[in-house]
């Protein structure tokens, strides 16, 4: 079965398109805030926690149908290493459970979208008991479409939202405009849905919007989930070794590299350098914000921002780093699979995407991942991601019969590895979009073409890693986070899911260009020390006192 974890998601940006379109409506145009679904005691900015919390979130009990090979461990994912025949799944859906409705899902795809009417959608639709009807945007330009669509007035009835899209005015419209799934959820409710109640505690924590239970997760695990990849093959063959701190990177760096044969130490490395630093997380504004002794502190105030960016602007500076890389073009991917470049930082899923692409076209292709190093050669110091980065919300004008659809379909993607359900939501229907080879399944043609990311938004699993083909990847992969998790600490709103006041809300969308702008040598640090004492006057003080308030008042979620 597929692997369960977050794919590698587009080049992060600042997506002002999207929060601008939000805001034309949020600015004064009632619209947007009008059709607020769902009772009194929501909540337009903040977040929700401790007692609070615990009156909508879901009553968990555990679900395991195979137990894991590698069972999870400092935060990992589970690891599935054997593939389960067909006739050994079991089934964790009785009936179906849909009430014959028809639902209008809105997503992201990165690709070509299948055909609206094809194989794989109606076999989902016939086992659940719902027909769907999915409108795949373009991954790429999601913001854009995302913030179209929730200034109007014409809503799906599912819409699918990224964590990386909840910038600006996105998290205001999210509370204005989806609907509370408390009713239906909340405490022994969601005993109705097993698959559901099976999901962490952390996730649903992290769906509260608003002061209610909006979204329905994408659970991931609380471990980085960006590595720094090698090429091992290469490593082994010209002796190297995995550099243990920045010195020694550096210096291997300008060893490796040969611009005359087409051959560069690294792609960028900012992402890497920032958990060698034990810089705070990045990838949502919530953990931006850490207890520092008694005060509270923002990532870009700290001296290991700096430190991370003055180490990765080295590594440009000495040439190591590929000049598509600086030029911000083409596909680091590429380069690496190609030998154009020897490390690259990505999602841990790469792990298993390029080994799997590279099995046949390049049979000695190895690649592995450095445990991450403390940029001196101590213990790292890594902070916990969030526990869900991906949602499916339900439109606050969705009939009941309507929103009981959309958690049929979710209660049926959230089965766990070794069902029928996981087997049909993962890979679709036998002889058609695969077949078993040795035991295990492999996609044809029209399963590539047509099993894409698609269900598996709205509704999966606790996180769990299963490559039956390459059993080898899935023990490396949840090995590596079970390392770095040992060394992993979650933050003071690890799981709480804030949303900023709107006079606020674009306030650090320039830091990361900045950041680009630094590390390719066309600014300097001290552009970064300047813009973070515009950035304290222009409002980062008064939102570290708003913050500071929050969190006297609702208490970490952790």
């Amino acid at each position: 079965m597929t692997p369960n974890s977050p794919s590698a998601s587009p080049s992060r940006r600042t997506f002002l398109a999207s929060t601008a379109v939000a805001a034309v409506a949020l600015a004064g145009g009632a619209p947007l805030l009008t059709a607020c679904g769902g009772g009194r005691n929501e909540k337009k900015d903040g977040a929700t926690s401790g007692k609070d919390a615990e009156k909508l979130l879901p009553a968990f009990a555990a679900r395991t149908v195979v137990a894991p090979d590698i069972p999870s461990k400092n935060g990992s994912a589970a690891g599935f290493t054997i593939g389960i025949a067909t006739e050994g799944l079991k089934s964790s859906v009785t009936a179906k459970a849909g009430g014959g409705g028809t639902v209008r899902i809105m997503a992201p795809l990165w690709g070509s979208p299948p055909k609206s009417d094809n194989p794989y959608y109606r076999a989902m639709d016939e086992a659940i008991g719902v027909r769907t009807v999915w409108q795949n945007q373009d991954g790429n330009t999601y913001d854009e479409k995302l913030g179209a669509v929730l200034a109007s007035s014409d809503i799906p009835d599912v819409v699918v939202v990224p964590a990386w899209n909840l910038t600006g005015r996105i998290p205001s419209a999210v509370n204005a405009k989806f609907a509370d799934l408390g009713p239906y959820l909340s405490g022994e409710k969601v005993k109705a849905y097993p698959n559901l109640a099976a999901v962490p505690t952390d996730a649903w924590q992290r769906s509260i919007f608003g002061g209610a239970l909006r979204g329905i997760p994408m659970p991931a695990s609380s471990v980085v989930n960006i590595a720094p990849f090698y090429r091992r093959d290469v490593f082994e063959e010209r002796g190297y070794r995995p550099p243990k701190n920045a010195v020694e990177f550096l210096a291997w760096a300008k060893e490796a590299t040969s611009a005359r044969a087409k051959v560069w130490a690294c792609d960028d490395l900012k992402w890497t350098a920032f958990n060698m630093f034990g810089v705070l997380p990045g990838s949502d504004r919530a953990l931006w914000w850490d207890r520092q002794g008694t005060s509270l502190v923002n990532r870009v105030e700290t001296e290991e921002y700096l430190e991370a960016l003055e180490w990765t602007r080295s590594l440009y500076a000495a040439g190591v780093v590929h000049p598509d890389a600086k030029a911000a073009q083409g596909d680091g991917g590429n380069r690496f699979t190609s030998g154009q470049v020897l490390v690259y930082n990505q999602d841990l899923s790469h792990w298993y995407s390029k080994s799997a692409e590279q099995a046949v076209q390049n049979p000695d292709f190895r690649m592995g991942a450095f445990d991450i190093p403390g940029h001196d050669g101590s213990a790292p110091r890594l902070y916990a991601t969030q526990p869900a980065n991906i949602w499916a919300f339900v439109s606050a004008k969705a009939p009941k019969s309507v929103v009981e659809d959309v958690l049929a379909v979710a209660d049926f993607c959230a089965a766990p590895y070794g069902t029928k359900e996981r087997m049909l939501t993962d890979y679709g229907v036998e002889g058609v979009h695969y077949t078993i080879r040795k035991g295990v399944p492999v996609k044809t043609d029209t399963g590539h073409l047509q099993v894409t990311g698609a269900f598996d938004y709205l509704g999966d699993p606790a996180p769990y890693l299963a490559h039956p083909d390459r059993a080898d990847i899935t023990r490396l992969q949840v090995e590596w986070q079970q390392r770095m998790g040992a060394f992993t600490k979650k933050t003071a709103f690890y799981g709480l899911t804030v949303t900023e006041p709107n006079r606020w809300a674009n306030l650090a969308d320039d830091f990361e260009q900045l950041e680009d702008d630094v590390v390719r040598g066309r600014k300097k640090i001290g552009d970064v020390r300047q813009a973070v004492s515009e950035w304290k006057r222009a409002g980062g003080d008064a939102l570290r006192d708003w913050y500071r308030k929050l969190l006297d008042e609702t208490g970490p979620a952790a």
